[in-house]
């Protein structure tokens, strides 16, 4: 879970540095204090897009780190290791850099990471619900994954649009075949005698730079032969050889040292020096050894470079470029068909369509199931939230053909009260009762969820009175199950927090900062007083406020 957020130069805030708790934290101050800026700042770190607009006035770049504990269990450690992010600590620190031209930079436990990275790892540690999130709730494709989310179906969807794909492929193939019949069988022969004539000539990759050090040595065999034994012959065979001379430049040396020690410095230098020629001598003695003319092997290498040279002219690419053509030559042949013929590719795409189907049967099956609960259990929250009587049904809509999302539409429909006719969500909600059934699909989806952190940025708005109350109880029992935050306007919400804190905007030198401060008890009453009762606090305003907090 989050364990501290440190923020540099980000828009209004100077320097900030917050240690998290657990239980549920709630984030009070008044309108344009700067609440929202601490989950901006905390997005940024989780990789979302920066823009220059976000560095402080004046400074040259702004700076987010974001340090969460990682549990032994979470799949987030095998995530940071199977990437190289360091991975040995319980902990993994998000960092983000903007510059004041917009250009950012990113950091995983040290390491440079790219923003799909930090996105991908952010996803494993935070579920942020924002304030317009009821917005984005009228969109088909949210209301799919939102069921497919609670329901834990992410894995067969998975399979579905790889089912999906790999049908649809073999489908458009066999179309475009009998399209172009002529000249697909054409480009298949062409293919066909191409991946052959590449086959034979059993040339892999690093083959080339091979066949070029094989022909160098074997054409210059009599000069390295010559060459190399004349070496030998200076450094050890010779009357004059360098290791006898240094060998008995050595020895009386030896002799010496015993009226001047200072001697034993240069012998000392000397004797590495002989071992290194004795094992010089060693190398080239046995690498004459193994070099011997061999003009058949060389005649034998010259044909096949001239065999390459010519498969390389042919297909217009350099000599070691020849494996590569085959992969591709291959796989090219592979989606016009291969050697089969039009039968085999049908099979083929009854067989990969079949499976699809399956796929498709066996999601919407789950589908199915997890609609009815999730139905049952938003309802049931619609009672609390001064919707008596309403309803909610996740409605699976057949869909005339299966696509890669199944065999089914996702459609959200409510009855924001008894005796109103069930309709979708987009049409018959208002913004007050979108914003509440929104706030119920959140906590419960949440109930669910596989990361450790919920973040709420203002989703109670539309809401107030006793609805409040029940909407702070909500968040509040959420958050003995998980590290929740929640930024909000409403007192009765921000009453029911394990934890408090205040954002307030101050203005020195012409330049406005943001600071967030922890409020104990007494603070706490002042400032759900300042939330009931606005300008002018009364002491009935805060005996209220107090007993707001008692309950």
């Amino acid at each position: 879970m989050l364990r501290s957020l440190s923020i540099r130069d980000y828009v209004i805030v100077d320097t900030l540095e917050l240690d998290f708790s657990d239980g549920f934290t709630v984030l009070t101050g008044e309108t344009g204090a700067g609440k929202s800026i601490l989950i901006d700042a905390l997005s940024l770190a989780l990789g979302e897009r920066a823009e220059a607009g976000v560095v402080r006035p004046g400074a040259s770049k702004a700076e987010v780190s974001a340090e969460f504990d990682v549990a032994k269990t979470s799949p987030l450690r095998d995530w940071l290791t199977q990437n190289d992010f360091n991975a040995a600590e319980q902990t993994c620190l998000l960092r983000r850099v903007v510059d004041a031209a917009g250009k950012s930079r990113g950091f995983i436990n040290g390491s440079a990471a790219t923003l799909a990275q930090m996105r991908e790892a952010g996803e494993m540690l935070i579920d942020i619900h924002g304030q317009h999130a009821h917005q984005s709730l009228l969109k088909s494709d949210v209301q799919r994954n939102l069921l497919d989310g609670y329901a834990g179906l992410q894995t067969q969807a998975q399979e579905v649009r790889a089912s999906h794909k790999a049908w649809n492929t073999l489908h458009q193939t066999r179309i475009a075949r009998e399209k172009n019949a002529a000249a697909f069988a054409a480009e298949r022969d062409g293919l066909q005698y191409q991946v052959k004539e590449l086959i034979s000539l059993n040339f892999s990759d690093g083959a080339w730079a091979e066949l070029q050090a094989d022909h160098s040595r074997l054409a210059h065999a009599a000069s390295l032969i010559e060459g190399a034994q004349q070496s030998l012959d200076e450094l050890e065979e010779n009357d004059n050889a360098l290791v006898s001379q240094v060998t008995s430049l050595t020895s009386k040396l030896s002799q010496l040292v015993e009226y001047d020690p200072q001697l034993k410095e240069v012998i000392d230098v000397l004797e590495p020096a002989q071992i290194q020629l004795q094992e010089a001598a060693y190398a080239l003695r046995h690498y004459v050894q193994k070099l011997d003319l061999d003009p058949a092997r060389l005649k034998e290498i010259e044909a096949r470079m001239d065999a390459i040279h010519n498969a390389a002219r042919k297909y217009r690419v350099k000599p070691d470029g020849l494996a590569a053509l085959l992969v591709q030559s291959q796989a090219r042949l592979e989606v016009l068909g291969g050697d089969e013929g039009d039968e085999e590719l049908g099979k083929k795409e009854s067989a990969a369509h079949a499976k699809f189907l399956d796929a498709a049967k066996k999601l919407s099956v789950a589908r199915k199931k997890a609609a009815k609960e999730f139905s049952k259990k938003i309802t049931d929250a619609m009672q609390t939230l001064a919707m008596e009587g309403g309803s909610f049904d996740a409605a699976l809509i057949d869909l005339a053909e299966p696509n890669a999302h199944g065999a089914e539409q996702i459609e959200f429909r409510v009855a924001a009260h008894k005796g109103m006719t069930a309709g979708s969500l987009a049409k018959v909600a208002s913004g007050g009762e979108l914003s509440r059934v929104s706030l119920a699909i959140q906590v419960i989806a949440s109930k669910v969820a596989a990361v450790p952190t919920l973040i709420f940025d203002e989703v109670d708005a539309g809401i107030g009175g006793r609805v409040a109350e029940i909407v702070g109880q909500m968040l509040q029992t959420l958050g003995k199950q998980f590290q929740v935050l929640c930024v909000t306007h409403l007192p009765q919400v921000a009453a029911c927090g394990d934890q408090q804190w205040s954002v307030a905007k101050s203005s020195a030198n012409g330049t406005v900062r943001s600071q967030i401060t922890t409020l104990d008890k007494k603070a706490r009453v002042e400032e759900i007083a300042r939330m009931l009762g606005g300008v002018k606090i009364t002491e009935t305003t805060r005996k209220h406020a107090a007993e707001m907090l008692g309950k």
